[in-house]
């Protein structure tokens, strides 16, 4: 996979992504994400500690763990909103701090849905669907609108092409705004505390639909404070404190059999 130069094209791009793919297919062993010692700093306050985590293609990482952990600026580092004061982040292969990536090509490969839905309120539910690949990738408006009513088909708002964002409500408005991470292709999707600004009776759509991306196989890596949804669909879950990697293990092992005290205090009080 490359990102690099800003001009090279969205389908050479995307070429390489299949290629290194289709090699993984054939059992070679290269990670969707491989991180590496990664600090990340705000002035005189370390948010993040040596951070080391992989993700496999396919795998479902869910991340738990107190307010101020971290949690949130290690997704923003993936995504490359946030750079690393140091160490490496590899989306595929590919190291997000080289000067060669070109990170606008990175982001249509790595979708991200953040807790407030960011949507345009001006914009019709399908226009707000559309514009990404219209504009980024060049899909005829006509082909990109099919588009933008199949995935509101998938997020179960068909109904609601034509409406504005202000008429919908919060759940609502967080399944649009993942139908429009889906619109680029992603390969890896990120979900930044997706249900946590919505009021509790709306939380369900929302986990339905994730839920759905992980049976089909989506690469995910999800921060979340729904304990329960991510015993259930993880492949593994990481439990970050202070800025670092406190435990790690399958859904079983941390939630069945905690090792360290300060994962075990933190399950006594949000179980």
């Amino acid at each position: 996979m490359n990102f690099e130069d800003p001009d090279m094209d969205t389908g050479r791009l995307t070429r390489r992504i299949r290629q290194n793919q289709s090699r993984l297919n054939q059992g070679e062993s290269q990670m969707a994400v491989s991180i590496r010692d990664l600090h990340k700093r705000y002035g005189d306050t370390e948010v993040l500690k040596g951070i080391d985590m992989e993700v496999k293609p396919g795998e479902v990482i869910s991340i738990i763990g107190p307010s101020g952990a971290g949690k949130s600026t290690l997704l923003r580092c993936i995504n490359a909103l946030e750079m690393p004061t140091s160490g490496t982040i590899s989306v595929y292969g590919i190291d997000i701090s080289d000067p060669k990536t070109n990170i606008d090509k990175l982001r249509e490969h790595v979708g991200m849905v953040f807790q407030h839905f960011n949507l345009f309120p001006n914009m019709s539910v399908a226009d707000n669907i559309m514009l990404a690949p219209h504009m980024l990738h060049k899909t005829p408006k006509e082909d990109a609108r099919q588009q933008a009513l199949d995935l509101l088909e998938t997020v179960g708002l068909q109904e609601k092409a034509d409406a504005r964002p202000t008429d919908l409500s919060g759940g609502q408005q967080q399944r649009v705004a993942i139908a429009r991470a889906l619109a680029m292709h992603p390969d890896i999707m990120l979900f930044d505390e997706a249900t946590s600004a919505l009021d509790p009776e709306m939380v369900g759509d929302v986990l339905e639909v994730i839920r759905s991306l992980a049976e089909g196989g989506m690469t995910m890596i999800l921060v979340t404070h729904e304990m329960a949804f991510a015993r259930e669909v993880s492949s593994r879950v990481i439990f970050t404190d202070a800025g670092i990697i406190e435990e790690e293990g399958t859904p079983e092992q941390i939630f069945g059999h905690p090792q360290s005290p300060r994962l075990q205090s933190f399950l006594s009080k949000v179980l």
